[in-house]
């Protein structure tokens, strides 16, 4: 059964900086497609970033492009979100989910099977 883990969310300042990791553990295939989604209190889960399985692909919301960066390890079987200049708007629970058997990526919540509990992250001064 895929599993994943995400961690490294906390409190950070505005304009500040944190790193997301998402681990997966319990699956055959070679790489899943990963995708970051995050969820505000009272609001949709929306799509923030996503990588495809090789790494070759990847999109994130326009709310987030030029302040946040995803990356894969596949060797760790980890994908990463490396979020700067934050903004208190950044403030969400933060979910990695993850599909198998595509090579591309999506945005969309029903795309993917596997999601993970959850990481918070809290921009506020």
């Amino acid at each position: 059964q895929l599993q994943l883990v995400e961690s490294g969310g906390g409190l950070v300042q505005p304009g500040g900086s944190l790193r997301l990791s998402c681990t997966a553990s319990g699956f055959t295939s070679d790489y899943l497609t990963i995708g970051w989604f995050r969820q505000a209190p009272g609001k949709e889960r929306e799509g923030v970033s996503c990588i495809s399985r090789s790494g070759g692909i990847s999109n994130y919301a326009d709310s987030v492009k030029g302040r946040f960066t995803i990356s894969r390890d596949n060797a760790k079987n980890t994908v990463y979100l490396q979020m700067t200049s934050l903004k208190p708007e950044d403030t969400a629970v933060y979910y990695c989910a993850a599909e198998d058997g595509s090579r591309y990526c999506s945005h969309y919540v029903s795309f993917y099977t596997y999601w993970g509990q959850g990481t918070q992250v809290t921009v506020s001064s």
